[in-house]
This record gives C-alpha cells, sequence and structure tokens, in this order.
C-alpha cells in the first residue's frame, strides 16, 4: 500500500486546510477535524470568543486540558493495576508458603 503523504483537505470553521498525511492517516485526521470542527464551533457558538485566533486557542487550551486529564487518569489506573497485581502476588505467595510442608 501506498505510505506516502498526499495532500488532505479538512474544513475547520468553513475554512479549508491542506494537510499532508498518509493514505494510512487519512481517517483518522478527518475525525480530528470534524472533532476540532464542533469543538470550535461550541466556543464560537458561546458568544464570549468571537476572533478566529482566541477560537483557536481557547480550543486548544480545552484540548490540551482533555489530554492532561486523560493521561493523569492513565496513570492512576496503571498505578491501581500495578498495586492490584503487586497484592495478588503477595497472596499467592502467603498461600503457596502456607501449603509448604513442615
Amino acid at each position: 500500500m501506498n505510505n506516502h503523504p498526499e495532500p488532505t483537505t479538512v474544513r475547520i470553521l468553513d475554512r479549508e486546510y491542506r494537510v499532508m498525511c498518509s493514505p494510512d492517516e487519512r481517517r483518522s485526521l478527518m475525525e480530528s477535524a470534524l472533532y476540532l470542527d464542533q469543538q470550535m464551533r461550541q466556543i464560537k457558538d458561546s458568544g464570549k470568543v468571537s476572533s478566529l485566533d482566541k477560537i483557536a486557542v481557547m480550543c486548544a487550551l480545552n484540548l490540551a486540558e482533555e489530554v492532561l486529564k486523560s493521561r493523569q487518569q492513565l496513570l492512576d489506573r496503571r498505578q491501581l493495576v500495578d498495586q492490584r497485581v503487586r497484592d495478588l502476588a503477595n497472596q499467592l505467595d502467603l498461600s503457596l508458603g502456607a501449603e509448604k510442608p513442615a
């Protein structure tokens, strides 16, 4: 399959942008552009921010916050799973140790 970047047009807030991406990444790019467009429209429709630059910055801040929260949640889950695995390993060690004949 051709994996060389190709120009792809996305539409965000009624403006078109050409982005280079491989055919394998095209679907993800389109979904990302759609999500970004929705987020920027919500900010625009709130009426609190009107300039495109400010809408983009507010959207970037909101998305950055989402990413950081997701990273923290992932870290918390990993730590919880790691602790659970250690607890289970300790219980297993105790159980196996209790079964050994004296």
